[in-house]
């Protein structure tokens, strides 16, 4: 029988240390500078991995916040033709649908393969019968007439008022279509997908390359530990959601067994045990040369990349964030759709915030620090500046404050 690691001997990060490398991993610890768009808007999405994609346009969409948060300059139309123009990125599915550099597409057709099994049979339960019969009919319309939306096609069949999920037949197979590799999203118009074939939209290069399975998982493995740098094997699993639990797993043990990454024991914050997790060994002395964190305060995006697994962001800066969008209005305990606020290295509370673009301004209703957390004069000052910041990135001039917008700490 083997004889259990004495976890004492693991290396330790103490817990600033593992925010402070996470942070980095997130282009968080630095001040945010840089041009944001082109060549340097690119290298902050590869550096991420992919930046998840959301309708909601409370303040602007969370695309769009994750990348202005480590890009000040960084504007809309930037994102829009690093995508749509210059063909740099793709859409498809991590844990949600998201822009994902276009280098990486060979190893989404892993990704495609399963989900064609898996979707094909979930879909025919959930969504309405008839979607497999709609596959030709919708390629054939795609191939002779240029890129469709889902109201471009079905036009006889029946539309619900269901909601988001009741879709025709002709939208479902559009959609499995896109998802098991067939077809790519081109643009959106709006926030509305717009789908072409494939080999219209994906360059060759990518299109024609063919990883093998297990070349697919290692990739997975390798990219998702070197982004979070530090993780279990289900955080790695989860990160692109590309391999499976077990595959990921698997891949830490022959890691380890060859000496290509160790195991680490990492502080976590008050009320939550150490965890052991993997690591590079170089990430060792990497965390010796890591800066402090700016002391610049922002707003995130509810999806920001360094909030996305929620559990591994409560366990890190002991901050529980569940977004409150799906909850009766009654029974929320913040908001609609509240902001979480970074300051240094910790999340020092959340804003709910919204901006009223044809009244110009930017509405402040409630500001609600953390345990602990001194709403002093210099923090307030730091969080009126990201509010103006905010307002502009926005597109609105003024930022109003609702009357008792600064709350106490709930108990």
């Amino acid at each position: 029988m083997t004889k259990p690691l004495d976890t004492a001997a693991l290396p330790h990060l103490p817990n600033s240390t593992a925010r402070r490398l996470f942070m980095s991993r997130h282009g968080l610890l630095q001040p945010p500078k840089g041009p944001g768009k082109g060549a340097d808007l690119l290298e902050v999405i590869e550096d991420l991995g992919f930046v998840q994609l959301d309708s909601i346009n409370t303040v602007a969409r969370a695309h769009h916040m994750i990348l202005a948060a480590r890009r000040p300059a960084y504007r809309e139309k930037c994102l829009k033709a690093l995508y749509e123009k210059d063909g740099h990125l793709f859409e498809h599915w991590t844990h949600d649908a998201s822009v994902i550099p276009i280098r990486f597409y060979p190893h989404w057709k892993l990704k495609f393969a399963r989900d064609a099994e898996k979707l094909k049979s979930r879909w025919r339960n959930w969504r309405r019968d008839g979607f497999e019969e709609k596959f030709d009919a919708v390629l054939k319309r795609i191939e002779a007439h240029g890129p469709v939306t889902s109201g471009d096609v079905g036009e006889d069949e029946e539309r619900k008022s269901g909601g988001w999920w009741d879709w025709h037949p002709s939208k479902t197979a559009l959609e499995y279509l896109w998802r098991s590799g067939q077809l790519a999203v081109c643009r959106r118009d709006g926030f509305q997908k717009v789908y072409d074939l494939s080999d219209r939209v994906i360059p060759q290069p990518q299109l024609a390359a063919l990883p093998a399975p297990q070349e697919t998982v290692s990739w997975a493995c390798q990219e998702a530990l070197t982004r979070l740098g530090f993780a279990t094997s289900g955080e790695i699993a989860t990160f692109f959601d590309i391999v499976t639990p077990l595959e990921a797993k698997s891949w830490c043990a022959q890691e380890l067994a060859a000496g290509r990454i160790i195991e680490v024991q990492v502080g976590c914050g008050e009320g939550h045990a150490p965890r052991r997790s993997f690591a590079f060994p170089e990430v060792l002395a990497e965390t010796d040369a890591l800066d402090a964190a700016t002391s610049r305060l922002r707003i995130l995006s509810p999806f920001d990349p360094m909030l996305r697994d929620r559990k591994r962001a409560e366990r890190l800066f002991g901050f529980h964030y569940r977004i409150e969008v799906f909850v009766p209005e009654p029974k929320r305990k913040y908001g609609y759709y509240v902001f979480p606020v970074l300051e240094g290295e910790r999340l020092v509370g959340r804003i709910d915030i919204k901006a009223f673009r044809a009244e110009d301004r930017l509405q402040v209703t409630a500001f609600w620090p953390e345990q602990g957390v001194r709403s002093s004069k210099g923090r307030l000052a730091k969080l009126d500046g990201e509010l103006t910041r905010m307002a502009r990135f926005a597109g609105v001039s003024r930022v109003d404050y609702t009357d008792g917008w600064l709350r106490t700490p709930f108990s």
